[in-house]
């Protein structure tokens, strides 16, 4: 597995989202495609992030007003990897960058762009 990069088993035709999206509608995207997570992008750029944990529950909690956009609610400081990382170092990011659990939900990035994403679904099905 330490030689497989990220660029072989990631996700290449990512379900994202613009900035300008309403809270809502971004998260009937969520959960209609069944995916965890939402890259926002903007001129093909990552400028951001939405879980489907996060958005749902704040819904639930009646958090957004009726037109909150994506941009205002997105986390900026998004973790990626490189196409040409390892799935090794994959891990290591998704296991380190948060203090409590694991990110489930990689966005793949190269000069910037958002060229994939690797899941911990695609990792298990690697090992396996």
């Amino acid at each position: 597995m330490e030689t497989r990069k990220v660029e072989q088993i990631m996700t290449k035709d990512v379900i994202t989202a613009t900035p300008d999206i309403d809270v809502v509608c971004a998260f009937e995207k969520l959960m209609k495609c069944k995916i965890s997570s939402l890259p926002v992008v903007e001129d093909d750029k990552l400028v951001g992030i939405i879980t489907a944990t996060d958005v749902g529950h704040n819904l639930i909690l009646d958090k957004y007003e009726l037109g909150t956009s994506v941009k205002e609610i997105m986390i900026k400081d998004v973790v990626t990897v490189s196409p040409k990382d390892s799935i090794e170092d994959a891990i290591k990011v998704m296991k380190e960058a948060t203090g409590s659990g694991i990110l489930n939900q990689l966005p793949v990035v190269e000069n910037d762009k958002l060229v994939g994403i690797i899941s911990d679904g695609d990792i298990i099905q690697e090992l396996f």
